[in-house]
């Protein structure tokens, strides 16, 4: 059975009584945390943030950096290849420093035992 089909046919017994809102709310919360995904890759871009300490300008390289155990002038780098190789590099760099949310002060970083 799916993720769906176990939540439809939660939401059917609640509605005929069967279950409690209470039972309802704990039944659904231990489907929900059974069904979390424990993939490293995934878990690792939801966990990717824009570095507060090795930054020049928005934090993307040395949050790139942090995630990938690269050092971060070789991202600079390549992304500077990229700028100069059509402009490529200035619109991914544009784009991440949009969408990824900056560390928060005293957050741990993700952190490589290769480094």
């Amino acid at each position: 059975m799916s993720f769906t089909d176990d939540l439809s046919k939660l939401e059917q017994m609640h509605e005929r009584g069967t279950l409690s809102s209470d039972e309802f709310q704990r039944a659904k919360g231990k489907l929900l945390t059974k069904t979390q995904v424990n993939d490293p890759v995934l878990n690792n871009l939801n966990a990717f943030r824009r570095s507060a300490h090795d930054r020049w300008l928005g934090g993307v390289c040395g949050g790139l950096a942090q995630m990938t155990g690269m050092e971060s002038w070789l991202w600079r780098l390549i992304f500077t290849i990229l700028f100069l190789a059509g402009a490529i590099g200035l619109v991914l760099y544009a784009v991440l420093w949009f969408f990824v949310p900056l560390e928060e002060a005293g957050t741990p970083s993700i952190s490589h035992e290769s480094r």
